[in-house]
């Protein structure tokens, strides 16, 4: 019987159209199930979307209460797999906050989980596997090269080791750029056919990323990645 999983993702569009894919090519033996962000339904957007750009201690806190709300309405999982963007904060810090909001639901007790970081944004690993991801893509073709030249002479983007891209603001509790904003900005420079998109691009390439190449310049993702591949 295949092992259910419970994806309790933080951000937007990106995550919600990409990351389950993903997830389905490193263990397609297993089913993975989306409790967050939650569905958008059709129609006008409310303000206040719930769900969506969650990080951190919003995320955590969305966590604990969906996980209940479940949990209590007779659902079931096998193991509770969150992920969520690390912003430059500290990597255990995030994931005790974790621990803490599924610690706080009773009915979890039993369930295995795991926090998966991606540090500072999950486009690290696509900077990470910037030969499967952008360079292949149609929208990019021309002037990959130039997008990548652009971002590690103007960005500092360590294409080696993206994972260590951005410093902690104090005021903005999150990284002073963010890296999803700087290949925007590559793109626009360096005359992409296509403007970068979170919501489009993001989510293709998650489901073209080498989960063993990203591993290699990634260890937080590795970290992940083992987990997912172990057998339980």
């Amino acid at each position: 019987m295949a092992l259910v999983v419970w994806v309790f993702s933080g951000g937007g569009e990106s995550e919600v159209r990409g990351l389950i894919p993903l997830l389905e090519r490193v263990r397609p033996d297993f089913i993975f199930e989306r409790k967050s962000p939650v569905r958008r339904k059709p129609g006008p957007r409310p303000s206040n979307e719930p769900g969506y750009g969650r990080t951190g201690t919003s995320h955590a806190q969305q966590l604990e209460k969906l996980l209940f709300e479940s949990l209590n309405a007779g659902g079931f999982c096998d193991f509770i797999l969150v992920i969520d963007d690390l912003d430059c904060h500290d990597a255990n810090v995030r994931r005790e906050l974790f621990a803490s909001s599924i610690g706080k639901v009773e009915q979890a007790a039993d369930i295995s989980y795991f926090v998966g970081l991606a540090s500072p944004e999950i486009e690290a690993w696509i900077v990470a596997d910037w030969d499967g991801t952008v360079a292949s893509d149609p929208d990019f073709r021309g002037c990959h090269g130039q997008m990548r030249h652009w971002l590690s002479t103007q960005k500092v983007v360590p294409f080696s080791r993206p994972e260590t891209f951005g410093v902690f603001d104090e005021e903005k509790d999150s990284c002073r750029d963010k890296l999803s904003d700087a290949i925007i900005e590559a793109s626009l420079e360096c005359g992409a056919k296509s403007r970068y998109s979170k919501g489009i691009h993001t989510a293709r390439f998650l489901g073209r990323i080498s989960p063993e190449v990203v591993s290699v310049k990634c260890p937080l993702f590795r970290e992940l990645y083992i987990r997912l591949t172990m057998d339980d």
